[in-house]
């Protein structure tokens, strides 16, 4: 048995007999149980735990300052003779993480699900409003109520008008930005890293219930360009969710895979599984991919590139995301084009313009040190991407986009789009509660157009398509009813009829025309038969954001989950050979 203690004099318990370590082979090294790294896990304090989390070195004696270690696997055990560190057992990855589990459990999953909250409790959605929240939501109702009762129904319907038109127009000032030239001519691209000089890095898969997509998930992964031994590749499961368990227990995985579990608890949600496997990360990068993603090959190269060549003040990198059956059925053309609108036009405009990015929930590229500084993921927010953007743009990091794409999965079925577009939009909810808790703080920090762009991002969007319909339905109704509208009230009503309308005419417009220009770059048919229909698919968002609002009230961090694997086209390509498939591992399954 192996101890280790901090005492005064630096000296620990003495280690029992070892056989003698020739060359720091790890076959002649005696192999140390789970339940002994339980208890040498638990005997660490806090700053040794965590160094031992990400490098899989657990130190056991420290002797006049010659500290010993278990290296917790092959690769570990490499980091050990890197850093010229003294070894004197080895352990079984599975076996690391299970002890981590046995010994750590229970405070991990309390760091992953409630440090934000507790640390900076102004940026976490765990309570969706703030009692000077509470108190301007009844003020407002209350002077919406006075206004119906005192003043003139023209008035009333003006100001409702204007009102409504503001959220609109916000989301209008986005879509003019796609149009409008680069203020600041791209980066030039970075020369290739020697490979030795390319950082580790985090991959971040996050899992439940996925095993109709798992093979090709992890085919995509094993076919990334970059040096396997600098890989950290975390699939994430839940610990509930057996059959992910025994699928994954048929494959052999590479050695760049690791399988997290993350113990039961609430809420259970990806953002509370992120965190709990950023301890175990050991990348000076990381990134996130979804089930059905299939990145380009070389994507981890290029962030590498451009991290390694920009200031330390750019955290992160978005990828841009489009789908590899975007003609399956009407749906899918849709979800595609709203995609290619989002991730070709808006986001790039936002980067050139230096205002903070809504980022997309899978493929965006961080510093690690910048992540964990900035809180990493809010678990009480289920659109966790877009709410991280904001954060890290108010704590005055900077953000780009990258230029690699990722291919996913369109939603084909309509109930699943739905439920799927009722997650981001509550999201988008509790993104604009957070940040505006403090309104003078959020402009100080942003600035006026940093400002503007995150109540559009979030308000502006949820807003407005709760709010079409009815805008709809009342610039016909007020244009019908000026004659009728009582003396003195006429003037007013159609102003706000004209007000509507314009915003109306306006963003059908220029969405018809950010639409158009984004099919003909993606190459997708039917543009008419796509771009005639839209109103039909604003009509569906309307119908995702009152069951997100009805969701915000009654189940504000219930993650719906999205249902993968159902296109009939099963991946994409780059043009590059199809990646290997893995062989069933021998005598399981």
């Amino acid at each position: 048995m192996f101890h280790y203690s901090h005492g005064h004099d630096g000296f620990g318990e003495a280690p029992t007999p070892m056989p003698s370590i020739a060359g720091d082979d790890a076959e002649v090294l005696p192999r140390i149980s789970r339940d002994e790294l339980h208890r040498m896990l638990r005997r660490l304090p806090p700053e040794d735990l965590e160094r031992a989390l990400r490098d899989r070195l657990v130190p056991v004696v420290d002797v006049a300052g010659l500290v010993l270690h278990v290296a917790c696997g092959p690769s570990a055990m490499t980091r050990a003779r890197q850093r010229g560190l003294k070894v004197v057992g080895s352990s079984a990855p599975e076996d690391f993480l299970a002890a981590a589990r046995m010994s750590h459990g229970p405070q991990l999953l309390a760091e992953a699900t409630f440090a934000l909250a507790r640390r900076m409790p102004r940026y976490s959605a765990r309570r969706r409003l703030t009692v000077q929240q509470a108190a301007v939501l009844l003020l407002a109702l209350a002077f919406i109520a006075a206004m119906v009762c005192l003043l003139p129904f023209g008035v009333v319907w003006f100001l409702g008008g204007f009102v409504g038109g503001l959220f609109f127009l916000s989301v209008l000032t986005l879509r003019l930005l796609c149009l409008m030239p680069p203020v600041a001519r791209r980066a030039p691209e970075p020369p290739p890293l020697p490979e030795e000089r390319l950082p580790v890095y985090s991959v971040l898969v996050p899992l439940f219930r996925e095993t109709a997509v798992l093979e090709q998930l992890v085919d995509a992964l094993s076919g990334l360009s970059y040096p396997p031994e600098k890989l950290d590749i975390k699939l994430i499961l839940e610990d509930e969710d057996i059959p992910m368990q025994r699928a994954l227990a048929r494959l052999a995985l590479p050695a760049q895979f690791e399988v997290i579990l993350v113990p039961a608890g609430h809420p259970q949600t990806k953002p509370r599984a992120l965190n709990y496997a950023l301890a175990f990360c050991r990348g000076e990068l990381l990134t996130i991919y979804d089930a059905e993603d299939i990145p380009e090959s070389d994507q981890l190269l290029k962030a590498a590139r451009r991290f390694a060549a920009a200031p330390r003040e750019l955290a992160c990198l978005q990828a841009k995301l489009t789908f590899f059956n975007p003609e399956e059925n009407w749906l899918a053309r849709q979800f595609s084009a709203e995609y290619e609108v989002l991730f070709g036009l808006l986001l790039p405009a936002l980067a050139d313009h230096r205002l903070p990015l809504p980022l997309g929930g899978t493929s965006n590229h961080f510093r690690i040190a910048a992540l964990r500084q900035a809180g990493a993921w809010d678990p009480f927010n289920v659109t966790e991407d877009a709410d991280l953007g904001l954060r890290l743009a108010r704590m005055g990091y900077d953000a780009e986009t990258l230029d690699s794409v990722t291919l996913e999965e369109a939603n084909t079925r309509l109930r699943n789009w739905m439920r799927q577009r009722a997650r981001w939009l509550k999201g988008f909810l509790a993104t604009w509660l957070v940040h505006m808790r403090e309104p003078a703080r959020l402009l100080q920090e942003l600035g006026p157009a940093g400002f503007w762009t995150a109540q559009a991002v979030t308000m502006g969007v949820f807003a407005s398509v709760l709010l079409h319909p009815f805008c709809l339905v009342l610039t016909l109704w007020l244009m019908m009813s000026q004659p009728l509208a009582p003396a003195g009230a006429g003037i007013a009503v159609l102003a706000a009829a004209a007000l509507n309308l314009l915003v109306l005419v306006a963003g059908y417009a220029l969405s018809i025309l950010l639409t158009w220009k984004a099919l003909t770059r993606r190459g997708i048919a039917q543009r008419w038969a796509t771009l005639l229909t839209l109103p039909f698919y604003w009509l569906l968002m309307s119908g995702a954001a009152w069951l997100a609002l009805w969701q915000f009230l009654s189940a504000p961090f219930h993650w719906n989950k999205t249902e993968h694997g159902l296109s009939r086209q099963r991946r994409g390509s780059f043009g590059r050979a199809q990646p290997m498939r893995l062989r069933p591992r021998r005598g399981i399954g």
